[in-house]
């Protein structure tokens, strides 16, 4: 039996008990007694309104099969079955109409519609690849994927598929953040001049068809010019570097265009059906807090490589007046 610490009326396995003094603690200004005393009353209180919850989600259980057997050789008829979940309280009446009022939210959850992931907090690395999943490459994800149609064939780079996936991400940019004068598949050059984006094409220059749709610009190591534009307040990030495979081929240098996708998650600890015990479970409090702390850190072998993950750096861009700002990488996370 696996031993325990006997702490503020609780018994505590001896495992969570050290993850909490070790390393949960240290640094949030909470004492050690002021925790487990605060952990000892909301167990107090919550226990019986739990225990009595679950009693009656047991006994809705026994009184809906009994009535679904009773009535499964004559058909069940919704009108029928709608009353008699009223009848017993499980369908309750709608209430009358109310206002939440809200401060301080965040805009992923406010203002902004993207994607959300789902990922067992229990395993590092998914949790690590849903948290940096705010950012991901257009490209990629076109090439590796039947987006297109089809599935890559063969291993290696297919010149015939990666034109096909750049014709696609130029003609999206045409939709998203059209020029002015031009298409996208015209551009050889992008600068900015004045705070404004200005995209050099065979027949001169031209800039955004909306000017506000430029958001600002930055420089990065390895030759890397990022172009921030935005689209229905969602980030579309154009990077140039005409060193690389795909950068030297084209007539702008665009290397890819990164769209911004995940913009929250849902780091679940219900997904974590293999936690079973209090070790377990530690693995998943230890997980979570890690990427509090942004200190959460995976190692693992692929393809014959070891491959280290950690969370992203937000990102710093200059906007058309000149003053920097940070972009987010990393999703929203909420923890369940």
């Amino acid at each position: 039996m696996a031993e325990r610490v006997e702490i503020a009326g609780l018994k505590i396995d001896s495992v969570l008990h050290r993850f909490v003094e070790e390393e949960a603690l240290p640094g949030t200004g909470v004492t050690s007694a002021d925790f487990w005393e605060g952990l000892a009353a909301i167990v107090s209180d919550m226990t019986p309104r739990n225990r009595a919850l679950l009693e009656k989600r047991d006994a809705f259980q026994v009184t809906i099969d009994a009535w679904n057997r009773e009535h499964r050789d004559s058909g069940i008829a919704m009108d029928a079955y709608q009353a008699f979940l009223k009848e017993i309280d499980y369908i309750v009446p709608e209430g009358p109409d109310f206002d939440v009022a809200t401060t301080n939210v965040d805009p992923e959850i406010a203002t902004l519609a993207g994607p959300q992931l789902v990922v067992p907090v229990m395993n590092a690395r998914f949790a690590l690849n849903a948290a940096n999943a705010r950012w991901g490459s257009l490209y990629d994800a076109l090439y590796g994927t039947d987006a297109l149609g089809d599935l890559p064939k063969g291993k290696g780079y297919d010149p015939e598929r990666g034109g096909r996936v750049i014709a696609w991400a130029k003609a999206f940019l045409d939709e998203a953040a059209p020029l002015a004068n031009a298409k996208w598949e015209d551009a050889t050059g992008l600068a900015v001049e004045d705070g404004r984006l200005m995209v050099a094409t065979g027949d001169g220059s031209t800039g955004l068809a909306d000017p506000g749709q430029f958001a600002g610009s930055a420089t990065s190591d390895g030759g890397w010019a990022h172009f921030l534009l935005k689209n229905n307040g969602l980030g579309i990030e154009i990077l140039v570097n005409r060193d690389t495979d795909i950068g030297k081929t084209d007539p702008a240098g665009i290397a890819t265009v990164n769209l911004e996708a995940a913009l929250t998650t849902i780091q679940d600890c219900e997904d974590s059906v293999a936690a079973v015990d209090a070790e377990d479970k530690t693995v998943v409090y230890r997980n979570w807090l890690g990427l509090m702390k942004r200190d959460l850190v995976e190692t693992f072998e692929k393809g014959g490589e070891t491959i280290t993950r950690k969370m992203y750096d937000d990102f710093e861009y200059t906007g058309p007046d000149g003053k920097p700002f940070t972009v987010k990488c990393n999703s929203l996370m909420l923890v369940r």
